[in-house]
């Protein structure tokens, strides 16, 4: 196979295993979407500065944590601070995506931690692609900012991801693809 034409790489933590999931199913919509691109899916305590460098487009993924990223995400982007000073990052694409539980229905605080996502992308310089109304699998797992599992039941406890989340997280992938190509083509 020839050398890629897009190179991602997929960031995440995940405690009970979602946010693996929407991971995974994001990178299945990329390599559906896209013949020759290379995605790369590890957790936010094993990437490093090189891996963040390598890819064109880096799409991040976390558990919310009483309305904020889970810790080993934040460490990522905290030791990522000597490639802002560099701008190393600037131009590259980004995507996020999280899953939490929480009380009521708006799942324990995700815009938070997803804008909190999206402003480390931003202060880097990068295109920021949140998730269009009319993606398949939107209504169930879909916010503007990206892909979101609500994947606690009624009383807090994690219940799972739904097939309609996946859905959502595969049109994802899939979006991330296509304007990674306009973007990266022009």
């Amino acid at each position: 196979m020839p050398n890629p034409d897009i190179q991602v790489l997929i960031a995440y933590h995940s405690d009970y295993g979602s946010t693996e999931k929407l991971a995974q199913a994001i990178a299945s919509g990329m390599r559906s979407a896209h013949n020759n691109v290379s995605v790369t899916l590890q957790q936010a305590s094993q990437t490093t500065a090189d891996d963040l460098l390598a890819a064109d487009v880096l799409v991040f993924g976390t558990p919310v944590h009483m309305g904020g990223m889970a810790w080993q995400m934040k460490k990522l982007i905290d030791d990522a601070g000597s490639l802002w000073m560099e701008n190393a990052l600037q131009g590259k694409l980004g995507g996020v995506f999280a899953s939490g539980s929480g009380f009521g229905g708006a799942g324990g605080g995700v815009e938070l931690t997803m804008a909190a996502l999206h402003a480390n992308f931003l202060e880097h310089g990068m295109i920021v692609v949140g998730l269009p109304k009319n993606a398949l699998g939107y209504a169930d797992g879909g916010l503007h900012w990206g892909v979101y599992a609500r994947t606690g039941n009624h009383e807090g406890m994690p219940s799972g991801i739904s097939d309609s989340q996946l859905t959502s997280a595969r049109s994802y992938g899939a979006y991330l693809l296509e304007i990674a190509g306009k973007i990266l083509r022009n």
